[in-house]
């Protein structure tokens, strides 16, 4: 028998746990608020409390958030988290709901295993429709980096596709790396395109 938290928990755990020996930075995605708050502020009051909520309680799931935070630590300063709202469209979270519920019922599902340019979907991180704030809402619209009318850009280095708001940003990071392309596109016909063109969708 196991629960939602536990398998989003252990999804966490052996994502981290495939990239142990890769030293080049990381980003997790999650649909799990729960899983975002814990990892990134109770889990640090837990500990403090031996590992008893602020109610006194025992913190539910223990051995999870013990082999999650062994594996964070391991990763300091390589390791962000990002926040994907669920069941909003996102191919990717739509893919991972079909495999989790395919497993929970015993259904056998083809699995990629190779290069992520090969898997068959974008690589581009969720954009803002799909993203849950991970910090206050600032009460002015005008101090939220919006993309100018004339469109964006994509750079694509080492396998990663990233969404530019300006070419300095975009510069900074294709500059000097070998194999790195880049594109200026203002649609999203515009940007799959690119993408297949770079095979990297």
């Amino acid at each position: 028998h196991t629960t939602n938290n536990r398998m989003e928990m252990l999804g966490a755990i052996e994502a981290l746990g495939a990239v142990r020996d890769r030293p080049e930075p990381v980003k997790l995605f999650t649909d799990s608020g729960l899983l975002i708050n814990g990892i990134k502020g109770w889990i640090h009051g837990w500990k403090r409390n031996g590992w008893q909520t602020a109610a006194g309680k025992p913190v539910v799931n223990q051995d999870l958030w013990e082999r999650l935070d062994s594996l964070v630590q391991a990763r300091k300063g390589r390791l962000a988290w990002g926040h994907v709202k669920g069941h909003a469209g996102h191919e990717l979270n739509e893919r991972c709901d079909v495999i989790a519920v395919a497993f929970s019922k015993g259904v056998k599902i083809g699995l990629y295993d190779g290069p992520a340019v090969g898997c068959g979907y974008s690589l581009l991180e969720p954009g803002a429709e799909h993203l849950r704030e991970t910090a206050p809402r600032q009460k002015s619209s005008s101090s939220k980096p919006r993309a100018k009318a004339g469109g964006y850009y994509l750079s694509f280095v080492s396998g990663s596709v990233e969404r530019h708001l300006t070419w300095p940003q975009c510069q900074a990071r294709v500059h000097g790396v070998s194999g790195a392309k880049f594109k200026k596109v203002s649609s999203a016909e515009e940007e799959r395109a690119a993408l297949e063109q770079w095979g990297a969708c």
